[in-house]
Order: C-alpha cells, then structure tokens, then sequence
C-alpha cells in the first residue's frame, strides 16, 4: 500500500514538472508550436488542473507569476515525509 502511494505521489512530482518545463518550451516556440507538443501539454495540462487550480485560485496575485506549481510540489513532499514515516 505505501509503495503505491510513493507511486501516486512520484508520478503528480513528474507530471507538475513536466508541465511547468512544457510551458516554458510553449512560450519558447512562438505561435505555432509542434502538434506533439500541443498533444502532450493538453495531456499534462488535464491531469494537473484539478491539483493546481484550486491552489491557484486561492494564493494571491504575485506580478503574473503562478506559485501553484511549487506549493503542489512542497505539499506532495511533506505527504511523502507522512507515508514513509508510517513505515
């Protein structure tokens, strides 16, 4: 059961890293980028909205930049810390 949950949180860790490096290469390559990548950030986009949304709506505005990513990443590793201290 903890192996499965290690599981579960390692892959929310990569898919959010995945995301925020993919909006970087979307900004990056202008107005038309490749179809594949498009494919892929919508894939990422739907499996990290529900985590990401809701924590962004509630953090306040700070000049553009969006804090979700890294407060989903600071609570996904705290969750971590519980489960292999249940052990």
């Amino acid at each position: 059961m903890v192996g499965l949950i290690n599981w579960i949180l390692n892959f929310f860790t990569f898919v959010i890293f995945a995301r925020v490096i993919l909006s970087f290469v979307f900004q990056l390559s202008g107005g038309r980028p490749h179809p594949i990548i498009i494919s892929i950030y919508q894939l990422v986009f739907q499996i990290t909205e529900p985590i990401l949304g809701p924590i962004r709506r509630s953090l306040p505005a700070f000049g553009g930049l969006d804090f979700s990513p890294m407060v989903v990443l600071i609570i996904l590793i705290l969750l971590r810390e519980v489960v292999n201290a249940a052990l």
